[in-house]
């Protein structure tokens, strides 16, 4: 109900060009990955659903007052549309559904665009870490997680620019940039803080804290730092024990 109250905020336009000469953040992540003892498969599969999906966001300009739904954009994961079986997460455990590996694109997404003034308004994160950390080159945490339709990643341009954003595919990385339409004062630098795995109740843990930065372009002074992400997550996987640490319950 709310979506079709709000329909006219929501980002729907897209120009292949634009008048978009200032980059706010530009990023890429490997395709293939080894997560644990998964099927690679399930990877391949992944770049099919990822390519699709990205077509349908890349080019998207975000207006100021508009809000950018992941699902708005995407629209459900179906054969039709040519998603196949792919890796999916829910509740801890790798299963496969159709449409699976997108989240990755959630990822960079959110990613992105905390290097930008855009306010982030839906955000949701997995409550386990399922893999560890091999190739990982983005804090523990700082993805973003969606389920159609109601697990959604949605940010509001509540600034004066207008953005763009762009996201595709080539034979290793899923690719991506934000574009401003003017120059930005402003940079932004994302920091993990108080990382740690720990044991409680016979199970492990791990928690971490992501910070941001703000500094000013043209001083090179820090402005502000805010605390975004506080994680604390059951591990799914076998953790060194010099790893932990103690903690009471």
């Amino acid at each position: 109900m709310k979506n079709v109250k709000n329909r006219k905020r929501f980002a729907k336009k897209r120009k292949a060009e634009g008048d978009f000469h200032y980059t706010c953040k530009k990023h890429q992540s490997l395709l293939r990955r080894r997560l644990g003892d998964s099927d690679p498969i399930l990877q391949e599969n992944k770049i099919v659903n990822l390519t699709i999906a990205a077509k349908r966001i890349d080019g998207v300009i975000i207006r100021p007052g508009e809000v950018f739904s992941f699902w708005g954009l995407v629209g459900r994961a179906t054969r039709k549309k040519g998603y196949i079986e792919g890796m999916q997460l829910s509740r801890g455990e790798v299963k496969t559904g159709v449409g699976g590996g997108i989240c990755q694109l959630a990822n960079l997404l959110y990613w992105m665009v905390l290097h930008t003034p855009i306010t982030v308004v839906e955000r949701h994160h997995h409550s386990f870490d399922p893999f560890p950390d091999e190739g990982r080159v983005l804090p523990f945490g700082s993805g973003a997680s969606v389920f159609y339709n109601y697990v959604d990643l949605r940010f509001k341009n509540t600034t004066e620019y207008t953005f763009q954003i762009r996201v595709w595919v080539d034979e290793r990385h899923l690719k991506g940039a934000v574009y401003a339409n003017k120059e930005i004062g402003k940079s932004y630098h994302i920091e993990e803080r108080a990382h740690q795995f720990y044991k409680k109740d016979g199970k492990n843990f791990r928690q971490n804290e992501i910070w941001r930065r703000t500094v000013d372009k043209r001083t090179g002074e820090y402005m502000h730092e805010e605390l975004l992400i506080k994680n604390d997550s059951e591990v799914k996987y076998e953790v060194i024990e010099k790893q932990f640490v103690n903690v009471n319950d």
